[in-house]
């Protein structure tokens, strides 16, 4: 929450995220994050949609393949609805604003702030010494991503929300240390809602990832009918029918997610799927969730294939994308020089 002894940040109401192109984006990914981007456009100002391949080469990648999953993930935003006319679509690469302002952000956070966080710690496990420092550091360059263009709200989910504090943190110590009371905002979380946390379809323990070594473990966003039949059909269940009511989800983290994913992609309540299919056995309920699963994805896939068919115009929407955003971007930039007390001609 804002703090309301500090300064009120007084700039336009502005929404940034942005997703890795890291392999392909998934079910978790459309239901997490992309139908909130589309609905988040008509509440702000602006909202800026980034493809933060910066965040990308902190691990071991192709370089051969970076630009081209670029494309993939800017044309899966277009698909499921961001309208590059009414939000800002573009590259992190192509605006070097972000590198200049997470090195003097480096030089704002504190050591102990960034060791913090815990997800380095996941992804590192016992080989933290064997990692990039670009992995350890990069929340530090998540906040640069979002204060750059001095978002004020950040659509957010349980993994990234102590990321998210991290960024005010240092907005609130740059406004202190040089004196600029309300220069940076302190980002909002909005913290994202049902189909927020789509699990694995083998592991209910384990979060929908790209990363998964197993393809059946994610419904992925260019899945034909076949496929996600297939996939919905081999998902890790129990034995028993579903349950009647909410209550009788708790110690069923498989069938909990099925229901969760069937909620979130009909836009219906929990309940109200329980209401339906409560009672009734997993040969009725799979059938049902691959074909609503089908046909909400078919659409997006055939308008994600259409836009990378013309990898030309959607070069042209990144690059125009990525121009108004520098729009934004080097003026704030300036002034930190400024402040921070560089050089200038």
């Amino acid at each position: 929450m804002t703090d309301a002894s500090l300064p009120q940040f007084k700039g336009p109401q502005r929404v940034f995220s942005g997703m890795q192109p890291t392999n392909g984006l998934h079910l978790g990914n459309y239901l997490g994050a992309l139908v909130k981007f589309v609905a988040l456009q008509q509440r702000f100002e602006a909202c800026l949609y980034c493809v933060v391949d910066q965040h990308a080469i902190t691990v071991d990648h192709d370089p051969k393949q970076l630009a081209a999953n670029s494309r993939d993930v800017a044309a899966a935003y277009l698909a499921a609805g961001v309208d590059p006319k009414r939000s800002i679509i573009f590259v992190q690469s192509a605006v070097r604003e972000h590198t200049e302002l997470a090195w003097v952000f480096n030089c704002v956070a504190r050591m102990g702030w960034v060791e913090r966080m815990t997800q380095f710690k996941d992804k590192a496990g016992k080989h933290e010494e064997r990692m990039s420092v670009g992995l350890f550091d990069y929340p530090v360059l998540m906040a640069a991503d979002i204060l750059l263009y001095k978002a004020t709200h950040v659509p957010v989910g349980d993994d990234q929300k102590q990321h998210l504090e991290l960024s005010r943190d240092i907005a609130q110590k740059f406004n202190n240390d040089f004196g600029v009371g309300n220069f940076f905002p302190l980002p909002e979380p909005l913290i994202q809602g049902p189909g927020a946390r789509i699990m694995s379809l083998r592991d209910a323990a384990k979060k929908m990832s790209k990363s998964d070594p197993s393809d059946m473990s994610r419904i992925n966003m260019d899945d034909d009918a076949d496929t996600i039949v297939q996939k919905i059909k081999k998902a890790t269940t129990d034995p028993n029918p579903l349950p009647e009511t909410a209550e009788g989800l708790k110690g069923r983290p498989e069938v909990e997610n099925l229901v969760g994913i069937y909620a979130a992609t009909s836009g219906r309540s929990v309940d109200q799927v329980l209401a339906e299919f409560g009672g009734k056995g997993f040969g009725l309920f799979k059938p049902a969730l691959a074909e609503l699963l089908a046909a909400k994805l078919a659409p997006i896939a055939a308008e994600m294939r259409r836009y990378n068919g013309d990898p030309a115009a959607l070069d042209a929407i990144l690059k125009d994308g990525a121009e108004r955003a520098g729009a934004i971007a080097a003026p704030v930039m300036a002034e930190v020089r400024d402040l921070v007390g560089f050089w200038r001609a």
